[in-house]
């Protein structure tokens, strides 16, 4: 969960827009909780654009339309059906929640991947493995530009990959940077995000618009 300070809020044509104080990692098609701004503005959103630029309202087609020669940043634009409010700063500052919690996999699917069967402390430990995998591999394939579901993985390859790594997260516990072994001999440190994991992520690949 992240939180981030709202400085400005304008609402157009039924169109909100909040700017936060800081770079967010909000996308588009997410839900966000505004609050701390006023009536008009506050509650449970769906993001609906980012915009770079100050928005001025929708077009005849229902298109949102920006002043281009007036770029504004870290804005949040969804829709909210109030009363026109012009841009105002908001103090005190406001709050944007920000939620994401994936889903895509269990802990008892990465101990089917990895074929053992676990109880008690290493069941608990599977949990965090997955919970510490699906945030992991989401914000990655977020970060290269791709928008996807919370609690569906996008495809099989997706789920295979965000199930290697949390199997590579399991089986280093207890060490710092390679799998534990009671060997003498040296072994090669495990990289975590292997070629393999990205290739199934995507995430060598970035979504460009």
């Amino acid at each position: 969960m992240a939180t981030y300070k709202i400085t400005f809020a304008t609402l157009i044509s039924n169109y909100a827009v909040v700017e936060t104080l800081t770079t967010n990692e909000v996308a588009v098609g997410q839900a966000i909780t505004v609050s701390g701004v006023s009536a008009s503005f506050n509650g449970s959103q769906t993001v609906y654009a980012l915009p770079q630029y100050r928005f001025v309202g929708v077009d005849t087609d229902g298109d949102l339309l920006y002043d281009t020669n007036e770029p504004v940043a870290n804005q949040v634009l969804y829709y909210f059906v109030a009363n026109d409010v012009g841009r105002f700063p908001v103090i005190p500052q406001g709050s944007l929640v920000y939620n994401q919690t994936c889903t895509w996999v269990t802990g008892p699917e990465i101990a089917t991947y990895l074929g053992i069967t676990t109880s008690g402390n290493e069941t608990a430990f599977l949990v965090q493995c997955a919970a510490a995998t699906n945030e992991f591999c989401y914000r990655r394939r977020q970060e290269s530009g791709y928008v996807d579901s919370l609690t569906t993985s996008p495809g099989g390859d997706v789920t295979m990959g965000t199930l290697m790594y949390g199997s590579a997260l399991y089986r280093q516990r207890g060490s710092v940077d390679q799998f534990a072994s009671f060997t003498d001999l040296a072994s090669a440190p495990v990289v975590g995000l292997s070629g393999i994991v990205k290739q199934l992520l995507g995430i060598s690949r970035p979504q460009v618009a």
